[in-house]
């Protein structure tokens, strides 16, 4: 099942180690962590999210493996996160179960209707704003796009990219279920307190 909303969903950083990324992401009121390493082994991939998934489970939260679908069922995570170019989310479904969470990462409205179709439980839609997180070939979507996905699918919607304190609580006034964050966490000198304010700041988009 999806968090309550709003909710805080944080991605591990490369440049960091996911699990103590995680567990300071917990610590501050995250309640989705996305285990997301595209240059890790399989082998290192599993272990990390069998432990991720054990704090996960002590916080009461989500563990969601990116693109992996095999490491999310041999792990028995909850969900998996996957992109346009992975697996299909009808696939993924047929292999996981309907009792497992499919996430799927969307850039536009089209994108968004084929995925609620496809049976995802979420999407991840962005990026919203400038973010150097990840490599994109278009520009930023803006609020405004989250807007307009909003009013034409039913699944929620987890905002990505370049999403800050300042910017979330405007994200969920804009029809955003959640958002997911990167260096907004990996990179502060405190993640659990970088994390809390975050949170705070989503639920105030909320009142």
């Amino acid at each position: 099942m999806i968090p309550s909303l709003p909710f805080l969903c944080v991605i591990t950083d490369e440049a960091f180690c996911p699990v103590s990324l995680a567990e300071k992401a917990l610590e501050g009121g995250a309640v989705m962590i996305q285990l997301r390493h595209k240059s890790a082994s399989g082998n290192q991939l599993y272990f990390w999210a069998i432990e991720i998934l054990n704090r996960c489970k002590r916080y009461n939260a989500l563990c969601i493996i990116n693109d992996r679908v095999d490491i999310a069922m041999a792990s028995k995570a909850h969900g998996v996160h996957l992109g346009q170019q992975d697996m299909p989310a009808a696939v993924a479904r047929k292999i996981m179960g309907k009792n497992s969470i499919i996430g799927i990462s969307t850039s536009s409205i089209e994108e968004a209707i084929m995925a609620e179709k496809d049976g995802a439980d979420y999407i991840g839609f962005g990026h919203i704003y400038p973010t150097s997180s990840k490599e994109k070939g278009y520009p930023p979507l803006g609020p405004r796009a989250l807007q307009e996905v909003s009013k034409l699918i039913s699944l929620p919607i987890v905002a990505i990219g370049g999403i800050t304190i300042n910017n979330a609580a405007s994200l969920i006034s804009c029809g955003t279920s959640g958002v997911a964050v990167i260096s907004a966490v990996s990179g502060a000198v405190d993640p659990a307190l970088a994390t809390k304010k975050l949170v705070s700041a989503i639920k105030m988009g909320d009142s």
